[in-house]
């Protein structure tokens, strides 16, 4: 069968088995978030299908990973700054403000006064200052410690606290939105996984891959969230499942609605899509130091291959926007606006095929673990290679293992990044030389240094070009073939109010328990 026809196959045999395990019925839906009542309604239980949970899952938010875990320590807990859901920028949580110094090396952190934890115990500077501690010891292995690895010391001075920076970071407070960071009594030193913070919700239960449960913290500092009484995660890792729990009314709210489920559950009475934009993305990944991708042309000839247009289209179902090879989107502040728009075209990709000198096929490994649809994705991008006269042979690996066996270990492969808070913390996780995650082995001592040199600039203008320039440097001789921006889409019950589309990330930015309310 060829590539065509498997991907007619398989969209026809999907669509109809989809709509087969739901059981739909014909009728009216909605694409739009549903109507926000003017004032919220307090009560009720909310009941949340998430999917991302596993039987290691735990409380300690410097260990917490995926995203249950994730909608958990909000939960719970509280970080010093949050962020806004428009713009990104940062916003005071328990930090009630900050300043920087001159040269933006030393911040310093003014604390909200009167909030105590859920044991009763008064929140303090002391507890700010030691969490961080934790999060940034030589001996962590916090999920936060790469953004803290700047951090010269941490100390409490006149009753506020006070970061020193190794190098300047303009963006210092949006680190501290981190998910692992929740603040806890005496920094969690003693008890990391208890799950006392200063967060809308206390823990009632919970089990590792299976449940959470919560009841309202009727001694929260913040009034304007936290409108139910209850909230219960159950983790439904299976789509079939997830939907079905929404269709019978066993959770208000379910995770990753697929884009080929969208057209079958809108039309599900009573059912609401929430579509939101977001920072992460679907990807190809080369490694620039590895033949045949340690040859430009080549990484270049495959950018100019690959139809982003029909991915949107047809494995995104339209919900992202275009990539440009660059991993920053308008989502981010100081984004460049003026790069041209990198589209797909045969000749120029034969071009540089043939300029590269190579003439062998070229293996590309996906599975339905990098994202929903890559399988369909790469043999959408190996059909649209062919007419350049590149031959791109699809290997499907298994979904078990993908993660630590092709990811960041075979040279080409298909992969999803979420977004980060920065331009600075996107392009420090993964592209800077040094970087644990740098995915598609770009290397660049003149690239480092203008991260850095972006990092403590504080004139945006400044700032904006700097970043231009280095989005124009992955995008032209790096390896990382961005095609789409993927939103996020859940779908909730028609009684599920007050749903805030966030930039920051999915769930609401982790914090839907915390921010919608039910009606009856």
């Amino acid at each position: 069968m060829s590539a065509s026809s498997r991907l007619s196959s398989l969209s026809r045999r999907d669509l109809l088995q989809a709509g087969a395990a739901l059981g739909l019925v014909a009728a009216a839906g909605s694409l739009a978030p549903p109507a926000v009542a003017a004032t919220p309604v307090r009560g009720g239980q909310l009941r949340l299908g998430l999917d991302g949970g596993g039987s290691a899952d735990t409380l300690d938010p410097a260990l917490a990973s995926g995203s249950v875990s994730f909608v958990i320590a909000h939960c719970w807990g509280d970080t010093l700054v949050e962020s806004d859901p428009e713009t990104g920028a940062a916003v005071p949580s328990l930090a009630q403000s900050w300043s920087p110094s001159a040269d933006a090396k030393e911040w310093t952190f003014k604390m909200r006064k009167d909030v105590r934890f859920h044991d009763g115990k008064e929140f303090t500077v002391t507890d700010a200052v030691e969490t961080l501690r934790r999060h940034a010891g030589k001996k962590s292995q916090s999920g936060a410690f790469g953004l803290l690895s700047g951090i010269d010391r941490i100390e409490e001075r006149s009753g506020d606290m006070v970061v020193a920076l190794k190098e300047a970071n303009a963006d210092l407070p949006l680190i501290f939105t981190d998910y692992h960071l929740q603040i806890q009594p005496g920094g969690g030193m003693e008890k990391p996984a208890a799950a006392i913070g200063t967060g809308p919700y206390k823990l009632v239960a919970f089990e590792p891959g299976i449940r959470a449960a919560f009841e309202k913290n009727t001694h929260d500092w913040h009034q304007d969230r936290g409108y139910v009484d209850s909230v219960l995660i159950t983790v439904t890792n299976d789509l079939t499942a997830r939907t079905n729990a929404l269709r019978s009314g066993q959770v208000d709210f379910i995770s990753t609605v697929e884009p080929k489920i969208v057209p079958f559950l809108e039309r599900v009475p009573g059912v609401n899509i929430l579509r939101a934009s977001g920072k992460g993305f679907y990807s190809f990944l080369m490694h620039c130091d590895t033949a045949p991708f340690d040859n430009n042309d080549l990484r270049l000839a495959l950018k100019y291959a690959v139809d982003r247009e029909g991915i949107l289209k047809r494995v995104l179902g339209g919900f992202g926007t275009i990539g440009n090879d660059y991993p920053i989107n308008a989502n981010y502040a100081l984004a460049p606006a003026d790069i041209e728009q990198r589209k797909y075209d045969p000749e120029k990709a034969a071009f540089h095929f043939k300029k590269s000198g190579h003439q062998d096929p070229i293996l590309l490994r996906t599975s339905e673990a990098a994202f929903p649809g890559a399988v369909d994705a790469a043999q959408l991008f190996q059909l649209s290679a062919e007419k350049a006269g590149i031959k791109i042979n699809v290997q499907r690996e298994p979904s078990d293992g993908y993660w630590s066996e092709v990811w960041n270990v075979k040279p080409f492969c298909t992969s999803f990044w979420g977004g980060r808070p920065t331009q600075d913390a996107r392009y420090s996780t993964s592209y800077v030389s040094n970087a644990e995650w740098n995915d598609t082995r770009f290397k660049r001592p003149d690239f480092d240094k203008m991260v850095a040199q972006a990092r403590g600039e504080l004139d945006e203008t400044k700032r904006r070009v700097l970043y231009r320039d280095l989005a124009l440097m992955v995008r032209d001789e790096g390896g990382l073939i961005l095609p789409v921006f993927n939103d996020y889409i859940n779908a909730c019950t028609s009684h599920l109010k007050g749903f805030v589309p966030d930039i920051g990330n999915d769930f609401s930015n982790g914090r839907i328990a915390s921010r919608v309310w039910l009606e009856a």
